[in-house]
């Protein structure tokens, strides 16, 4: 039966692993596929100009026939000429997120400088294309699908004579008045709808991995080890004072309780035999009640340690995610109105750093060292909650002045009206 389910479990991981890697391969592979397109448009053109013009240039001077042959290869000519415009600007929009390196693709880019110079559409991103097909993978690109886009909304941008805003929206009527508006329109789309599942993928992923980790790895391999360390020794109970004490408490009350109820006339009188017997059931149900709660707290360190490994084999198998969730995140902050950053600035910093944060700091801690089986020391409590928030709050500080003032003056602007 364990051998069945182990099979049926590895067929769900791998059609959940096919079903994740279908639509990020083929993100991955845009640029490569834009460019074979352009390859082959190139190609066409090439097979034309050696069959019907001597491997001239397609032109009336090049081959004599009569107007209508010649309106005929004109047609065709400017149909592979549009696809390789188009693939182009996918290949090189794509190639900003997307990392590749490949000699076969250098060739290919080589043929098409040849036509494309031939007949004078040189876009320059070609050029640079061509030459950063050389580098190696020692440069993670963290830009996102537009780079104008990212370079026009980066805090760390310079500010120049004009606000940029007035460039964006002359570069916005100038595409909208291109040729090509409609095919540029759907490949943003295209581009932008893979980005947002690839993200929101990457997200439940990275919020999923870890967690399932922790549990599986906590009960079905630390748990059991550590139950078997540690057996049944009674002077193993408590690994902590604060365990040992909560278990005496609830000793006491359960012995006051019994004098309670007698003392209401809602039990007979027990003798202290009795008494004794029940204590001692009460305290072997709290012994073991505690036992399980040690044994699970100290499984709680290497399980958390198990699905921080996880977590981190995510990051470091991501990096093109990252960079897509990156873009993804940047989009949906700037696209945020002033109101609603100052709003969420605020709100952030009062719950970290605010009055009343100490209180939420200290359930926080608390909750921890309860998790890992620590006891729950308050003068280091204290030292943490002191200092740590005093920090953060010194970063938000300079944040606010030294990036948000340039990113959204208005923002900073509703912010200290909302502050005051």
């Amino acid at each position: 039966m364990k051998k069945s389910f182990a099979i049926r479990a590895e067929l769900l991981y791998q059609k959940v692993k096919q079903y994740w890697r279908s639509p990020n391969r083929w993100f991955v592979d845009t640029p490569e596929r834009a460019l074979i397109d352009a390859y082959e448009a190139a190609q066409r053109i090439k097979t034309i100009e050696l069959e019907h013009f001597n491997g001239k240039k397609i032109s009336s001077a090049s081959g004599k026939y009569t107007e209508n042959v010649m309106s005929y290869w004109q047609i065709y000519l400017d149909k592979n000429l549009a696809i390789i415009k188009i693939r182009l600007a996918e290949f090189t929009l794509s190639r900003t997120i997307i990392d590749i390196s490949n000699s076969t693709l250098l060739e290919k880019l080589q043929v098409i400088d040849e036509i494309v110079e031939k007949y004078a559409i040189k876009n320059q991103l070609i050029d640079s294309q061509s030459q950063e097909i050389h580098k190696t993978k020692t440069k993670n690109t963290s830009e996102s699908v537009d780079i104008n886009e990212i370079k026009s909304t980066s805090p760390f941008e310079k500010t120049g004579v004009f606000p940029g805003s007035i460039g964006r929206s002359i570069n916005v009527i100038k595409g909208d008045f291109s040729p090509h508006a409609e095919e540029n329109f759907a490949r943003n789309y295209r581009l932008s709808r893979n980005r947002t599942r690839i993200a929101l993928r990457f997200f439940l992923i990275l919020i999923l991995v870890p967690l399932v980790t922790q549990h599986l790895s906590k009960e079905l391999l630390v748990n059991p080890i550590v139950e078997k360390i540690r057996g049944e020794n009674i002077n193993q109970i408590f690994i902590n004072s604060d365990m040992e004490e909560e278990a005496l408490q609830e000793l006491r009350n359960f012995q006051a309780e019994l004098r309670f109820e007698y003392l209401l006339h809602q039990a007979p009188q027990l003798s202290s035999q009795e008494v004794q017997k029940k204590l001692k059931e009460k305290a072997s149900e709290i012994a073991e009640e505690f036992r399980v709660k040690s044994n699970s707290s100290i499984s709680n360190v290497f399980a958390d340690l198990i699905s921080l490994i996880s977590f981190a084999l995510v990051i470091n198998f991501s990096k093109k995610e990252i960079v897509i969730v990156k873009s993804f995140i940047d989009n949906i902050v700037y696209g945020l109105s002033d109101s609603a950053k100052a709003f969420l600035i605020i709100l952030f910093t009062d719950i970290f750093v605010g009055f009343h944060s100490p209180h939420g700091w200290e359930i926080l801690l608390e909750t921890l060292a309860e998790h890992l089986g620590l006891p729950a020391n308050t003068s280091a409590i204290y030292l943490f909650i002191a200092t740590f928030p005093v920090i953060l709050n010194t970063i938000f500080k300079y944040w606010i002045f030294r990036y948000l003032s340039r990113l959204s003056p208005s923002a900073l602007a509703t912010l200290k009206e909302m502050d005051e």
